[in-house]
């Protein structure tokens, strides 16, 4: 079983910037792919950002040029960076990981989410 924990949500005025982490434990054999989603109130949940084992990232275009998403492999983490940010960013953001358990199986896990809030 694999546990992920987010963190970094927040209230900022618009033209601000956050950094959401998401930390992941337990039976994981490798992490595949680690991505970002977000789900507004009266919508459905969509996804922000991903990004492969190899590096390779992908984006939605509402948020490219301003998100970044990166990982660190060694703790099992990955981050986005959301710089200049609108209020239509305002979200609960959730953290995905795609990975292989140490049994052999692969599956996929998600974080409890963290609320973003932009004022404008």
């Amino acid at each position: 079983q694999v546990q992920l924990v987010e963190s970094g949500g927040g209230l900022v005025q618009a033209g601000g910037s956050l950094r959401l982490s998401c930390a992941a434990s337990g039976s994981i054999f490798v992490i595949n792919t680690m991505g970002w989603y977000r789900q507004a109130p009266g919508k459905q949940r969509e996804l922000v950002a991903r990004i492969t084992s190899g590096g390779n990232t992908n984006y939605a275009d509402s948020v490219k040029g301003r998100f970044t998403i990166s990982r660190d492999n060694a703790k099992n983490t990955a981050y986005l960076q959301m710089n200049s940010l609108k209020p239509e960013d305002s979200a609960v953001y959730y953290c995905n990981l795609v990975l292989r358990f140490q049994n052999g199986l692969p599956g996929d896990s998600w974080g409890q989410g963290t609320q973003v809030t932009v004022s404008s």
